[in-house]
């Protein structure tokens, strides 16, 4: 799975930015199934700065272990926008972390419709900024990747972590 065109890879430099900051993350996969978090622990010292990884996949899991309102899963579905945001947001703020990551999509190869073909993937990132200050953030992109299941989680968890990479870098606090 690792990208040997990117050095030092993507996710080692997540952790250096991290590590760096002092800030942590917590991560909500749903389409990338833990691809996230094994990418992010295979990095040594990886526990300096993730907090956890959560792997909730159906809507029951999706409410139950991070609160995604009912009514959030009823309207726009897993696979959206508004969940993929309330994911990031949940992640971060369930485990007091810096920043949350959420993955969700379409891999296939079944599964997709005309608004969502197989290939459509969100990634979701929360920052928590100082208590009152209003600067905290939420935002998603939307992404279509090509491949099988295989290659459409792969490239979303990795689009997930360059995109928070960009996040990290463009904070200065």
């Amino acid at each position: 799975m690792r990208d040997f065109a990117e050095d030092p890879p993507v996710e080692q430099r997540v952790g250096d930015l991290l590590a760096e900051r002092a800030e942590t993350l917590a991560v909500a996969e749903t389409a990338t199934g833990g691809l996230v978090g094994a990418l992010l622990t295979s990095v040594p010292g990886a526990s300096d700065y993730l907090d956890r990884v959560v792997v909730p996949y159906d809507y029951d899991a999706l409410r139950t272990t991070l609160a995604v309102p009912r009514e959030t899963l009823d309207e726009h579905g897993a696979v959206s926008e508004p969940t993929t945001r309330a994911l990031a947001r949940a992640a971060r703020d369930t485990a007091d972390a810096t920043w949350g990551l959420a993955t969700a999509g379409v891999a296939g190869p079944g599964g997709g419709t005309e608004d969502k073909p197989v290939g459509t993937g969100f990634v979701g990132i929360a920052y928590a900024a100082l208590w009152e200050s209003g600067d905290s953030t939420a935002s998603v992109s939307r992404y279509e990747f090509d491949g099988d299941r295989t290659a459409v989680r792969e490239r979303l968890a990795r689009r997930a972590l360059r995109d928070l990479e960009t996040a990290v870098r463009g904070r200065a606090d």
